[in-house]
């Protein structure tokens, strides 16, 4: 069954959450939450990737996180530190996070593919055109699915060129990363592709713009409710094209529309099988 991520940003800006768990106790708190819900892996950030968003000091994001990821961590759960900062994710892994989820693929710090092959983590790299501020300036394609896989491989061979084997790797294609509208849906039309790659998949749709524009509203007129439901639907609908985790916010809804989609595919199969013996 695919797996899912859940989401604990101890930050006062992101999109959706921000300031919501910006202290340590309460952030462990809905860690702790998410995971009797049925999250497999807890993803700690520090820093938000919103649109827009400023850099934060990788002081003030260890200052943030590495007691989020400590405690998390010495609870049994599988932790992943969600960072840019070379310098963070060897804190974490320090701290016991068990994967370094960065969005940039290892782009934003030189220094970073380097320092996950000094560790035993497992890394994620994520389709990346830039940071925040300017991300989607760049969201320019022929093909974007062609593009994304091309990109990727590009990230996967320079982690084997840092010593990161593909079995340690992750690849992520960015939905809301350097894309707009249309190009998110593209590019989740194009999971298969992605899997195909032979790396683990994770995707991250949740609460993201482009499912309030697939609901006809404006994202400020989508209230949470609405947007989680989106976000569950379509982290089904990835899970049947075989990706390995779905990174969201609400474990509980989504865990719920994996194991109805399972079930379907199950069932299904069995039919399938059954009408061939028959």
């Amino acid at each position: 069954m695919t797996l899912i991520m859940g989401i604990v940003n101890v930050t006062p800006d992101s999109f959706s959450d921000g300031g919501r768990y910006a202290d340590a106790d309460t952030a462990v708190a809905h860690g702790l939450r998410l995971h009797a819900q049925g999250a497999d892996i807890l993803d700690v950030g520090g820093e938000s990737t919103r649109p827009g968003a400023e850099r934060v000091a990788p002081q003030v994001e260890q200052e943030r996180v590495l007691p989020v990821v400590r405690a998390l961590s010495q609870a049994g759960i599988v932790v992943s530190i969600d960072t840019m900062n070379a310098s963070t994710a060897v804190a974490a892994v320090d701290a016991g996070a068990r994967i370094v989820n960065d969005v940039s693929g290892g782009m934003a710090d030189p220094e970073m593919l380097a320092a996950v092959a000094s560790t035993d983590a497992d890394v994620v790299l994520q389709h990346w055109r830039g940071h925040s501020a300017d991300m989607y300036a760049r969201a320019v394609y022929d093909d974007v699915v062609a593009e994304v896989s091309r990109e990727l491989t590009a990230r996967i061979e320079a982690a084997a060129a840092a010593g990161i084997g593909p079995a340690r790797v992750i690849i992520d294609p960015g939905i809301g990363f350097g894309k707009q509208g249309d190009q998110n849906w593209e590019t989740l039309s194009g999971l298969d592709r992605f899997v195909e790659m032979g790396q683990r998949v994770l995707i991250g749709t949740s609460r993201k713009r482009f499912l309030s524009d697939a609901l006809a509203a404006e994202a400020s007129d989508v209230h949470e409710a609405r947007r989680d439901l989106a976000t569950a639907v379509t982290s089904a609908l990835a899970a049947q094209s075989g990706v390995w985790a779905v990174r969201v916010h609400d474990v509980a809804a989504t865990r719920d529309a994996l194991m109805v989609a399972e079930r379907w595919a199950g069932q299904r199969q069995g039919d399938r099988t059954g009408s061939q013996e028959g």
